[in-house]
């Protein structure tokens, strides 16, 4: 199953054990907001993995800005296979 969390970031049981992911990578959404927490740049991050753009670390940290205000809003999306 899939879930289209924003425009940049699914959920797929497929891939990654169902973890966010940016859509066309398996580049873990919380791996990213971990490396900005400890203070990596966003122009290195963008460097050194390939496809992330800085909309797509946009795109995290307002989801990750929703998750602590408490909302849980997803999008479900039938994708066929």
């Amino acid at each position: 199953m899939r879930i289209d969390i924003n425009e940049y970031i699914v959920a797929d049981s497929e891939i990654c054990g169902g973890k966010p992911t940016f859509k066309g990578t398996r580049i873990l959404v919380s791996d990213i907001i971990e490396l900005i927490a400890a203070g990596e740049s966003i122009e290195k991050l963008i460097k050194e993995y390939s496809g992330l753009t800085r909309e797509m670390i946009s795109g995290a940290l307002d989801y990750a800005a929703m998750l602590v205000r408490g909302e849980h809003y997803v999008e479900f999306k039938v994708h066929p296979r």
